[in-house]
């Protein structure tokens, strides 16, 4: 068995949508083929993926450094002892005379390249990629079902609280029990009546939870903190940079409620620290969303769940970013507390296979092999052209 080709490409989101940062107009995203030399059907096995959303497309690491660095590897260098693909052989081949630290410059590129060749895997197996990651890392655990919160409330032009509280409504009715909304696009004021507006509207049993998308300096961010402790959010995520621990800590020691972070972390040393010197405990419920493909890919999470498992913190309380097919299989396949979900957004990137259906907050897996690309039809025909060429 054997890489044939590599193959990347960068496509637009066009998207119009806004969080409390930035929007997503210039949006890209890099979307890979690794071709292998197993033939099924006539047409050799190729495993896909993307670097997800929040970042733009790295084409250029790609081509440059690591695309060529495992064309370049002997074949038997990048197997296991069963003659497969090895995916931990071929990071630290993408990851040879690479200098320490600079993460996210080439984590996201190496990522998306990592979680294609396990989709290759998992189709050369015929399995899911949820079970294959459940019999190599969750002691053969699997699931067929997962929890699923829907991410939305982003700003959009002329958007009305009563526009806001539609939106949730057809979340609620598609069969989501816990939604999320931004926060930080407008003055705290305004912010709190939005997320009162939803609040009033959700049954009992639903939770919300807020996104600041690293909005806040010091005072902000604790304003925020007090205004919205009332509302007995399920977590209150991302409110300041994410790297600024110390902050992070002061506004843990005085909002009661449970935190959320860590998609914009690209490492296991930087999740440590998180976890060192952040202020999150699992005994609050805080809540930790590494996205695996921005930070070196599925091998690398397996470590960075080993590492965080030394420290006490419990699977259930892991919730990768991502909202997509990749972030669905990581978190079915490791035993996660569950997964997002951004149905209607980022264009043909959002969401899950065309016939996946959520009840009472759970979504069905499919049984497709590997990652599942091929229910998504407007997705798959990216990936599908990109082999073709």
């Amino acid at each position: 068995m054997r890489i044939v080709d590599i193959r990347e490409t960068a496509i637009p989101l066009k998207s119009q949508l806004a969080n409390s940062s930035f929007d997503f107009s210039e949006m890209t995203t890099s979307v890979v083929a690794v071709i292998t030399d197993v033939v099924r059907d006539g047409k050799p096995i190729a495993g896909f993926a993307f670097n997800s959303t929040g970042r733009y497309a790295c084409g250029a690491q790609m081509r440059e450094r690591f695309i060529p660095r495992i064309r370049a590897a002997k074949p038997e260098a990048l197997l296991d002892g069963a003659g497969l693909l090895d995916p931990e052989k071929i990071l630290a081949c993408m990851m040879q005379r690479e200098k320490a630290g600079g993460h996210s410059e080439r984590s996201i590129a190496i990522g998306t390249i990592e979680v294609a060749v396990w989709d290759a895997l998992a189709k050369i197996a015929g399995k899911p990629l949820h079970r294959l990651l459940a019999e190599r890392f969750n002691g053969g655990r699997t699931v067929d079902k997962v929890f699923c919160y829907v991410g939305g409330g982003w700003y959009w032009p002329g958007q009305t609280i009563s526009d806001l509280q539609d939106e949730m409504r057809r979340h609620l009715d598609a069969g989501y029990t816990m939604v999320k909304m931004k926060v930080g696009g407008l003055p705290l004021a305004d912010d709190v009546k939005r997320v009162a507006a939803v609040k009033s509207i959700l049954p009992p049993q639903a939770e919300l939870a807020v996104d600041a998308n690293c909005k806040f300096g010091r005072d902000d961010a604790l304003a925020y903190a007090k205004a919205l402790a009332p509302f007995k959010l399920r977590w209150f995520e991302e409110p300041c940079d994410p790297l600024d621990f110390a902050l992070l800590a002061e506004i843990a020691s005085v909002y009661g409620g449970p935190l959320s972070t860590g998609e914009n972390l690209f490492s296991t040393p930087d999740v440590e620290n998180l976890v060192r010197f952040g202020g999150l405990t699992p005994a609050r419920r805080d809540v930790i969303q590494v996205d695996p493909p921005q930070a070196y890919g599925i091998a690398q999470y397996a470590r960075t769940l080993a590492m965080l498992a030394r420290h006490d913190w419990p699977r259930s309380l892991l919730f990768p970013h991502g909202g997509n097919q990749m972030s669905l299989a990581i978190a079915a396949g490791f035993g996660l507390g569950g997964a997002e979900s951004y149905p209607g957004v980022f264009g043909d990137f959002g969401g899950f296979a065309d016939d996946a259906r959520i009840a009472d907050g759970f979504i069905t897996l499919s049984e497709r092999p590997g990652i599942g690309f091929e229910g998504q039809a407007a997705l798959y025909r990216i990936m599908r052209e990109l082999v073709a060429g």
